[in-house]
């Protein structure tokens, strides 16, 4: 699974800040951590940043003349179809530190097999009489294998030269140093990664075409713009009604055998798109937490110091008690230091991951102001995830984090902690519980199986139960 180890932002590196950067529109990415952003191109043509307006234009062409080639084509690899192929063949795209990668910044392409059934599909379309480039955003909603990852990666590919341009722009404002790099096809200037080992550039993007990543693709969006619009959930009803139920892959094939079976009922769904109104991810407030623990990682140590020392030749027992005072120390910010705020956004509590990329935060940050050797991994895959604190290979603590109102809670415990550090070999675990809410009667039933592991002498991990529930004042981290 991914990996959090060892993040630098584009700033720290490049002697520039967070704020220059977002006073320019230009996202900070971590450069060897993927943000679970995406390029929308339905965002280009809205964008402040003239090179992006003319991104649209490409876009568009781009897609028009894939559309003359299909609509030429008289039958599955005939020439205007592999030339229709060959377009949509686009190769892996670095740089851009967007998507769903965690320890890397590697982006995806369409492979041979993906893009022949892409190509059919948009053939199909095309055949309906449908001559709107738009059609290939709605791909995701039709075709298995096709995330918004994939469209911003594909998208990424078309407008290279425009981001090029804007890339050039940002980069004399604030005097950074380039350097020339072949990237999908174009020689252009970009800041190199320090944190790639190959010759690999850093795409800086506009923050106002950037969308959330969706954890999955679904019809969610869609069907949520039909039903606040009566003239188009008439039409939705009428044409392609199975959207309503769209929660099984067998539900998604029947839409998108209605979907592509005329004319009429592939328009519904382009003019659902076109009315989505897509808006950009507030970075700044960032709602979804996705970069809020970029900002504690760098400045926490430093406000609220904690000496750490670990012996040179550490037992697991050292390592332990190191893992567990920053485990404290995190406990003490969130309930003293008003790192509670954190936790929230508008009033609401983030959701988990984003709370756990906090602790990963603070943790870091006090590894790496007291030199320790011992090195924090956030697993940031699919699955849960867990922190491993290491020292040399067999000196292993493992700590899971988890909100109070998780319906796994005591599974988290019983059953996951346990196997997770079976797989790492180690017998020290820490379980961490941020309360918000509905813990009283799920803390007694953890003790209870703590306790029953520790009667019939089966391996224990600690729980920590740190409160964060909302304080009325505070002092501001």
């Amino acid at each position: 699974m991914a990996k959090i180890k060892d993040p630098l932002q584009f700033s720290h590196h490049f002697g520039t800040t967070e704020s220059k950067l977002n006073k320019l529109g230009v996202l900070d990415p971590t450069l060897n951590v993927d943000t679970k952003l995406f390029i929308d191109p339905l965002l280009l043509g809205k964008s402040s940043h003239l090179e992006m307006r003319k991104a649209e234009k490409t876009y568009k062409g781009f897609f028009m003349k894939i559309i003359k080639l299909l609509a030429a084509s008289k039958k599955e690899n005939d020439v205007a179809w592999r030339a229709a192929y060959k377009q949509l063949l686009f190769g892996e795209i670095k740089g851009t530190c967007l998507g769903y990668g965690a320890s890397s910044i590697r982006g995806s392409g369409f492979g041979k097999k993906l893009t022949g059934r892409v190509t059919n599909t948009a053939k199909e379309i095309v055949d309906l009489g449908i001559r709107d480039p738009d059609l290939f955003t709605v791909l995701p909603l039709l075709e298995e294998g096709v995330g918004p990852d994939l469209i911003s990666d594909m998208t990424t590919h078309i407008i290279i030269e425009d981001l090029a341009k804007f890339n050039d722009k940002i980069c004399k404002k604030l005097q950074i140093s380039t350097e020339e790099f072949y990237v999908d096809r174009t020689t252009a200037q970009f800041p190199r990664n320090p944190k790639e080992h190959s010759h690999t550039p850093v795409i800086l993007v506009p923050t106002d075409v950037l969308r959330e990543l969706p954890l999955a693709k679904n019809w969610e969006e869609v069907c949520d713009v039909a039903r606040k619009n009566a003239d188009l959930r008439n039409k939705v009803n009428k044409l392609i009604a199975e959207i309503w139920k769209a929660k099984t892959k067998k539900n998604k094939m029947e839409i998108r055998k209605k979907a592509l079976s005329k004319k009429d009922a592939f328009n519904v769904l382009l003019e659902t798109i076109h009315k989505s109104k897509p808006e950009a991810y507030d970075v700044e407030t960032d709602p979804e937490g996705l970069l809020v623990w970029r900002r504690i990682q760098p400045v926490i140590a430093a406000q609220h110091p904690l000496k750490l020392l670990l012996a040179k030749k550490p037992s697991i027992t050292d390592v332990f008690d190191i893992v567990m005072k920053i485990v404290q120390q995190f406990q003490f910010l969130v309930e003293k230091r008003g790192l509670w705020k954190e936790l929230y956004h508008d009033n609401e509590r983030r959701n988990e991951k984003s709370v756990q990329r906090i602790f990963y935060a603070v943790a870091d940050s006090y590894c790496k102001a007291n030199d320790l050797d011992i090195s924090p991994e956030a697993d940031t895959g699919t699955g849960e995830i867990d922190f491993k604190f290491s020292s040399g290979y067999t000196r292993r603590v493992l700590v899971e984090v988890k909100l109070s109102d998780n319906p796994k809670l005591l599974a988290g415990y019983q059953k996951q902690l346990e196997i997770y550090k079976d797989s790492e070999q180690t017998s020290k675990g820490i379980y961490v519980v941020i309360d918000i809410g509905h813990l009283a009667k799920k803390e007694k039933e953890l003790q209870k199986i703590r306790n029953d592991r520790l009667t019939k002498k089966l391996p224990v991990s600690d729980i920590i139960v740190v409160d964060g529930s909302k304080k009325r004042s505070a002092s501001k981290i």
